[in-house]
């Protein structure tokens, strides 16, 4: 759930983040864009302000800013991701553990009464499908938030790379690179 809410918080309106760098850019004031950035919230601004710090180094060393910060920023959204795909792998095989104790337990059952009585097993037979159940289950929902997250993740990222190229062409169309 922190995941959800940290990936939504993180979502920027890139074409209106870049239209008012444009602006700046377009008056040759690279620290203004600069501003910008810095109070606007996510990573693709994040990413932005660092191409925009080296912009004077010329567009190779912007562009080396920027696929630098960018990595940077891409494991800070994918934080946490390993835990949940830990858990999806855990949970059905909890559910089998249980499976495997429900039995055990059927069967001490019948080797205590010595019958083989449905009244005499049902209790284990329960056990074991109770907890397949509730690991499956576990597993279905997580695999759920892991996939949207990862869309997420994927969404954000597709914008932040769509975002640093049109940066690259603003500060060349508009000559900040210097020579």
């Amino acid at each position: 759930i922190e995941r959800i809410i940290t990936l939504n918080i993180a979502t920027t309106n890139t074409d209106k983040l870049l239209g008012k760098i444009e602006d700046h850019l377009q008056n040759g004031d690279l620290e203004g864009a600069q501003e910008v950035c810095k109070s606007t919230p996510g990573p693709t601004a994040s990413v932005l302000l660092e191409g925009l710090k080296a912009a004077n180094e010329g567009p190779e060393m912007a562009e080396k800013a920027i696929v630098g910060y960018g990595g940077v920023e891409m494991g800070l959204l994918e934080r946490g991701l390993v835990w949940i795909s830990l858990f999806i792998a855990i949970a059905p095989m909890l559910g089998f553990l249980g499976t495997v104790i429900g039995m055990i337990q059927a069967f001490d059952k019948i080797e205590a009464v010595g019958d083989l009585s449905p009244s005499v097993v049902a209790g284990g037979i329960k056990v074991a499908l109770l907890t397949t159940v509730f690991g499956l289950v576990v597993a279905i929902i997580l695999q759920v938030f892991y996939n949207y997250i990862v869309n997420k993740i994927d969404g954000i990222v597709n914008k932040m790379e769509e975002a640093s190229i049109t940066l690259v062409e603003m500060l060349a169309e508009n000559n900040i690179f210097k020579k």
